[in-house]
């Protein structure tokens, strides 16, 4: 059987005459969807994409957009999606890095974005929310069918940065095997069927909406409801039309916070998803309280895809990730040694399987430092597992925040502010915080005791990506250390835990 990810998830349908996605202006049949990436494919091979190319995207949500990805894949490239709040500076860096034969970007950003795409020798496109731009015009001159270009299960379908606490994001390389065997898995273990209509109000540059939700009612060919972002005032108007759900924690804790979310109107919903970030033991029994069911919380990364999940049937617990989904090896191991660890005890959690990604693009060395000389891939999320194998995830080896989802290290952030006239010091640290997750939190030393926190967020605001940016900037006299003088972001943490309670 071929692994081609195209082959898998979005070969024509049997009944073509289906709508796929619904949206706010139109519904598209697969037929459509089908045709669509058709145009797009022979687009990119007309601009000059190889088998193995990069195409790197950073522009809004629309049909177009995820059309985009699948006809990257069918023509034989590498889809890079960048998240959209990423600065031209930051994206100076994620092009330069990869490479990418094609660049997409939205028509405000195209000014910003050309001396980069020429510097690499990128053919620069557009592409805005309203699926109008440059890319749109070049892929209505071409006409389908389109055939996909072979890949091997190893070759590249998609390169993911991820961010780790120092240096560098790293570009994780997924396969083809990566991505069809997660969608398989998952097709089986939440099922999925075409029945399904899932409620899609994820971004599509992330792992979350883009592999686990696009890939996954692609390939049972179901339907999804495509909508731009999350609201919850449009969820519970589009929810009568859905079956199941995918979401961040801040899509639930904000649906609680709503007075037309009632038991009857999630009542023939036959799942609901949590993922991206931990969602409280607090928001899993408020949620079940109300309306009966059990949010269903899963574990993953841009390096894994999903990797555990709790189960379909049976007691989906409050704080825990669940179990190894099939064909995933997970151990909790020493982090020095990697021995694996009694159930009870707290280690990093480290993984094998067709899921797990291949490396790190272009960093042979960081690549190498990540893996056990067994295969097994060091994810650094600390995490135990209890009597009954329910692993429940306690903290990360290093300091990286998750907030809203994505992923914020740190020293990138403490650079910026370091830099700013009047601060000594800083360290950035991650707070829980109802809907996000994790915030943002800035401790700041001041040499200039007149310095206030406007001033540091303002400073910030032109240079990083929102998501990045502190929601709390706090002044201190000094950061608490060890004997050797690293600082103690634990004590940190410790001290603002009820920051946002």
């Amino acid at each position: 059987m071929s692994n081609h990810l195209y082959d898998g998830v979005f070969a024509p349908h049997a009944d073509s005459t289906k709508t796929f996605l619904y949206t706010a202006d139109r519904d598209i049949s697969f037929a459509e969807f089908t045709a669509l990436t058709d145009r797009i494919a022979a687009m990119l091979v007309a601009q000059g994409l190889a088998p193995g190319d990069r195409v790197a995207v950073q522009a809004d949500k629309s049909v177009l957009l995820f059309a985009l990805y699948a006809a990257t894949v069918k023509a034989g490239g590498v889809y890079l999606p960048l998240n959209t709040g990423y600065t031209p500076a930051e994206l100076d860096y994620f092009l330069g890095d990869a490479k990418p034969r094609i660049v997409v970007t939205s028509n405000a950003a195209a000014e910003a974005i050309t001396p980069i795409a020429a510097r690499i020798g990128a053919v620069l496109m557009t592409l805005d929310g309203d699926e109008s731009g440059s890319l749109s015009e070049a892929a209505m001159q071409h006409e389908g069918p389109f055939t996909a270009v072979p890949r091997g299960s190893e070759d590249l379908a998609a390169i993911l940065y991820t961010s780790g606490t120092t240096g560098r994001s790293k570009g994780a390389k997924l396969c083809h095997r990566n991505l069809r065997s997660n969608a398989e898995v998952l097709r089986e273990y939440w099922r999925f069927t075409a029945d399904d209509t899932l409620l899609h109000m994820l971004p599509i540059y992330h792992t979350h909406g883009l592999f686990v939700a696009g890939n996954l009612l692609a390939m049972v060919g179901g339907s999804m409801i495509f909508l731009p972002k999350f609201s919850a005032d449009v969820a519970l108007e589009w929810m009568p039309k859905a079956t199941s759900m995918m979401g961040v924690p801040t899509f639930y804790t904000r649906l609680l916070d709503h007075e037309g979310f009632t038991a009857e109107a999630s009542s023939h919903m036959r799942l609901f998803i949590s993922g991206s970030a931990p969602l409280l033991a607090e928001t899993h029994r408020q949620f079940e309280e109300l309306t009966g069911k059990a949010i269903l919380e899963r574990y993953g990364m841009t390096e894994t895809n999903m990797s555990t999940s709790n189960p379909f049937e049976g007691d989906r617990r409050a704080g825990t990730v669940g179990f190894a989904l099939p064909g995933v090896e997970i151990r909790i191991a020493d982090a020095k040694t990697g021995a694996p660890l009694p159930d009870g005890e707290i280690g990093i959690i480290e993984q094998r399987g067709d899921n797990v990604f291949l490396g790190y693009w272009e960093m042979p060395e960081k690549t190498a430092e990540s893996f056990r000389e067994d295969g097994f891939f060091i994810t650094g999320d600390m995490a135990v597992r209890d009597a009954d194998g329910y692993i429940s995830i306690v903290g990360r080896d290093k300091d990286l925040i998750i907030s809203g989802g994505l992923n914020v290290y740190p020293k990138e952030v403490e650079g910026m502010i370091d830099d700013i006239e009047g601060v000594l010091e800083s360290a950035v640290i991650g707070v829980p915080h109802r809907d996000f997750g994790e915030a943002v939190v800035a401790v700041v030393v001041r040499q200039d005791q007149g310095l206030e926190a406007a001033t540091v967020e303002t400073a910030l605001a032109g240079q990083l990506a929102k998501f990045k940016q502190p929601k709390a900037v706090l002044f201190t006299d000094a950061l608490p250390r060890n004997s050797m003088g690293k600082v103690q972001k634990a004590e940190l943490r410790k001290t603002h835990t009820d920051l946002f309670a």
